[in-house]
């Protein structure tokens, strides 16, 4: 087994254990997905019934606003997870776009399939409460990073943490992502002479 599979199975050993038994019946519950550039895997107001792997390719979360403004709260590249999650779990209409940023490759595990899986592999419980709460940390710390870090320290935490996503993103979803209007950013970048690409 290569690929897509070998690396989602990587993904879970980093937190439970896995038979190649309990291997092949996990990813016998999985579903495979293809999107475009800027092709939505899942629009405001529609059920998120999957937890979905980046198996290649990039996609962001974002909300737009009252005014239309997108306010994009999650960039997953390769070997992560992406959903609502309140939607996920609740059932009920997400309030997020989720949007492919390039070419990406997916594997979606529906709600149902998680229920079936929890119940015949229970210690998939462990890895799936690892992950939601590892999202739910970087959630808190980017909240924390907005109220005490400057717009400059949030791009340089950015450029810090994630230089390999620079070239995928244009710097309007950049400033979205720090939490910036595209004229302050550009105005930010030109000021101090940084060069992002």
């Amino acid at each position: 087994m290569n690929g897509p599979l070998e690396l989602i199975l990587n993904n879970i050993r980093r937190h439970i254990p896995l038979t190649a038994e309990e291997g092949d019946y996990f990813t016998s519950l999985l579903k495979p997905g293809h999107y475009a550039r800027k092709e939505y895997l899942l629009r405001e107001g529609e059920v998120c019934t999957d937890f979905t792997f980046i198996a290649g390719g990039c996609m962001k979360s974002y909300l737009v606003d009252a005014d239309g403004k997108e306010h994009i709260l999650t960039i997953a590249s390769r070997d992560w997870w992406i959903a609502d999650i309140g939607s996920f779990i609740s059932g009920t209409p997400a309030h997020l776009f989720i949007e492919a940023i390039e070419r990406t490759e997916t594997l979606a595990l529906s709600r149902r399939n998680q229920e079936i899986l929890l119940r015949e592999i229970p210690r998939f419980e462990r890895c799936f409460r690892i992950l939601t709460e590892r999202a739910f940390a970087a959630s808190l710390q980017r909240n924390i990073d907005a109220m005490s870090l400057s717009a400059p320290g949030r791009l340089e935490k950015f450029r810090l943490q994630y230089p390999y996503l620079l070239p995928l993103l244009s710097d309007q979803e950049i400033a979205s992502y720090i939490g910036v209007t595209p004229s302050f950013f550009s105005r930010m970048l030109k000021k101090r002479d940084i060069k992002l690409r």
